[in-house]
């Protein structure tokens, strides 16, 4: 029988819709996927959904199983958990994770799904490519037991970073963001919080996500001599100041960048992306991640909530959007 799908499409700059989606059925070696949840990642989606990536950085920015061109129509998204309903027998009946887009039912290789661990609930293993960003950036950045480390920034990405350090042995760990309301997630994690201007300094190690010029001088301003800042922060196309006068010299710091779409290169003979987002689901057992999860909404809202989490109206970290009747599609 033919499958009809529903997905959200951007059809043009801060404008979205639903679109109908045929599908065919799936073949050997394929799954077809009914979605239960997926999520919006706040900083990444917002910028697509208002036409703010650069020209030169559309290739980059690409979805695995986007649909489309930048800056629009385009169909976009990678935060999905669904049930497999066709394929392999081993993969039937299991909730898995893809890098898929707000789809209510897909076909994807059977090697594009992850299994999601019995102990973590479907909405909350949305988040597993946030925490897969997270833990590339500590490999980048590799700790060490006892550091003294500051995240500066508690959005989705930061507040994940904060999540997973929290589980590093001996590390002092201060989440540091300029609204005050973020110190729940702090408390939630276990860790220490502080405003900008109250942040503890001569840290060890900086992780910078707050995608500002702001918090990225401040984020040089913590470290102790010789120590690092891994960037995070996705400017969009905005220009950026970097403060490289005053101590940066004299304290010889370092300042690199970490970007999910390689595994980090201190792991990367040992470690593959199957490795690092089964990694990722392992780590969402935690149920204080959970204090990322804002919502649901339902997928047919979605051309009406992503304008209102553009505008700040609807604060979110990542909002949970929430597949309806199962059958609507047949």
């Amino acid at each position: 029988m033919a499958v009809r799908a529903r997905a959200f499409w951007l059809a043009a700059p801060g404008r979205g819709e639903i679109r109908p989606v045929p599908l065919a059925p799936p073949g050997a070696g394929e799954v077809l996927v009914r979605t239960l949840h997926s999520g919006v990642s706040r900083g990444t989606e917002t910028l697509v959904f208002a036409g703010k990536v650069p020209s030169n950085q559309y290739p980059t920015m690409r979805a695995p199983y986007q649909d489309g061109d930048f800056p629009a129509p385009v169909k976009y998204g990678y935060l999905n958990v669904g049930l497999v309903e066709e394929g392999p027998a081993e993969l039937v009946g299991r909730t898995v994770f893809c890098l898929y887009p707000h789809q209510t039912r897909y076909v994807v290789p059977a090697s594009a799904v992850t299994v999601v661990p019995d102990g973590v609930p479907a909405a909350r293993a949305v988040l597993a490519g946030t925490v897969e960003t997270a833990v590339n950036a500590l490999w980048d950045a590799a700790p060490l037991v006892g550091d003294r480390v500051t995240v500066v920034g508690a959005g989705m990405v930061g507040s994940a970073v904060a999540g997973v350090l929290a589980r590093f042995p001996g590390a002092r760990v201060q989440l540091v963001d300029a609204d005050p309301g973020r110190a729940g997630i702090a408390a939630a994690f276990g860790v220490d919080f502080a405003l900008p201007a109250d942040a503890a300094g001569e840290r060890d190690l900086v992780v910078h996500a707050s995608a500002s010029s702001a918090g990225l001088a401040r984020a040089l301003e913590l470290l102790a001599p010789e120590g690092t800042v891994v960037e995070l922060s996705w400017y969009g196309d905005r220009p950026v100041t970097v403060p490289l006068g005053e101590n940066f010299h004299s304290r010889r710091l370092v300042l690199r960048s970490s970007q999910v779409g390689t595994v980090s290169p201190n792991v990367r003979g040992r470690r593959t992306f199957a490795d690092r987002l089964a990694l990722a689901l392992e780590l969402l057992a935690d149920p204080a991640f959970d204090a990322l999860l804002t919502g649901p909404c339902d997928f047919e809202e979605l051309p009406e909530v992503l304008p209102r989490l553009v505008s700040g109206e609807l604060p979110a970290l990542c909002q949970v959007v929430d597949y309806g009747n199962p059958t609507a599609d047949q």
